[in-house]
């Protein structure tokens, strides 16, 4: 490490919900990659004792262990100040990891997390960015797949645009070519809570629709953003092409990251996500079943009695892919850059596990690594995404660690 545990600090880095399906994933990886006594510190950390011990047999995490609530201001001013950072599996993070958040904020403390929710991002961005900045707390949300492969895939496109066209991509579309995972209960529920706000809080549909809702503020406003909401033709992929749900969020870190970056891709910089599926009257087929069927599922979840029916029916928290079905998922996902005068790249990302999951355990763990050893003197407090808290030097172990890929097609 970088810098040396400390008395009140003894950890370098601490899992906390190292119980729930995601937790789990993580702390594999964890042994794996660093043991249990090498030169990486950690703890693991939840609420239940019972289900942590649980987690010590099945994972090999054999590491001191922090009993914590998250519904505990005190607990988690705890959590904060026993380690340098805490990465967060705990969610729907909207219910139950602000009261970290602030804790990390006060205390100096590095944070990640995988959440996808952008209205509680901002938020927590809105409420603790002046005084995470004065800490010196540097908090990266979104250290999944939600958003590291389309942060950095648009970070590498734009800085190999520069490097052999001599200019930025001033529009980037990311084209799903392949994804296949299952679902957890845990991703479930966080989908299920966003829709339950969105019917309490009619003012939070604004926030949800706008591509801009995680720029700082005074800058969520721009120039009107693609966005494909039914099938259609794409003439950079040249497939069909239907909405990619995970497009709202990666897309607002994207556009958060160029804020961050003071716009090195221009002000007027487009982008959006959508689902290659695949080219013809077989193409748009797919694509019209696939954007029926998104819209169903949305339509449905809107209406309070067939909602809480769904939250019966679907998987619960804790449960997700089988260890096969993680082993057996993968993703490739697609960046189509052209340059203002008309001139373009393209690159791709491909992930070797479940993406939400077998992917997404060990992305987590690398960022949190990283954030360990992240130089303070080239990044300081305050919220970060990936690609500006790290930027392609987080590349180098998703490759070796993570079994990401990142490549220059044409």
């Amino acid at each position: 490490m970088t810098t040396e545990s400390s008395p009140d600090r003894p950890f370098d880095l601490v899992v906390f919900g190292a119980t729930s399906f995601a937790g789990q994933i993580l702390c594999r990886h964890l042994v794996s990659r660093h043991g249990t006594d090498g030169d990486l510190r950690w703890a693991i950390a939840a609420r239940n004792p019972a289900k942590l011990a649980d987690v010590v047999d099945s994972t090999g995490a054999d590491v001191p262990r922090i009993i914590a609530d998250a519904s505990s201001p005190e607990d988690m001013a705890r959590l904060a100040q026993s380690s340098r950072v805490v990465v967060s599996t705990v969610g729907p993070y909207a219910l139950y990891g602000s009261e970290l958040v602030a804790a990390v904020a006060g205390a100096g403390t590095d944070y990640c997390d995988l959440t996808g929710e952008p209205h509680w991002m901002q938020q927590m961005i809105d409420a603790h960015s002046a005084t995470a900045a004065a800490s010196g707390a540097r908090i990266v949300h979104t250290c999944g797949v939600d958003s590291i492969p389309s942060d950095l895939g648009v970070l590498f496109t734009q800085h190999q645009a520069i490097s052999r066209l001599g200019t930025h991509c001033n529009r980037i579309r990311m084209r799903v070519k392949a994804f296949k995972g299952g679902f957890s209960g845990g991703t479930i529920a966080t989908m299920m809570n966003i829709m339950e706000e969105q019917s309490s809080d009619p003012g939070l549909r604004k926030v949800l629709a706008n591509p801009y809702a995680l720029a700082p503020e005074g800058q969520r406003s721009g120039v009107r953003q693609p966005n494909v909401s039914v099938p259609e033709r794409d003439e950079a992929s040249g497939s069909w092409v239907a909405p990619f749900a995970m497009g709202s969020v990666n897309s607002r870190v994207v556009h958060r990251t160029n804020a961050l970056l003071a716009y090195p891709w221009g002000a007027d910089f487009r982008y959006d996500e959508a689902w290659m599926m695949g080219t013809g009257i077989g193409g748009a087929a797919r694509a019209t079943a696939m954007s029926a069927g998104l819209g169903a599922f949305i339509g449905a979840a809107a209406i309070g009695p067939v909602r809480s029916l769904l939250d019966k029916l679907l998987p619960q928290p804790g449960s997700g892919p089988t260890p096969e079905a993680q082993e057996n998922g993968f993703f490739d996902i697609r960046f189509f850059g052209s340059t203002a005068d008309g001139r373009t790249i393209s690159t791709k990302v491909t992930g070797d596990r479940d993406p939400g999951y077998g992917s997404t355990g060990k992305m987590l763990g690398e960022a949190a690594h990283a954030l360990a050893n992240l130089d303070r003197s080239a990044v300081g407090g305050g919220f970060w995404t990936p690609a500006t808290a790290f930027g392609e030097s987080l590349i180098e172990p998703l490759v070796t660690h993570a079994g990401l890929t990142f490549d220059v097609l044409t």
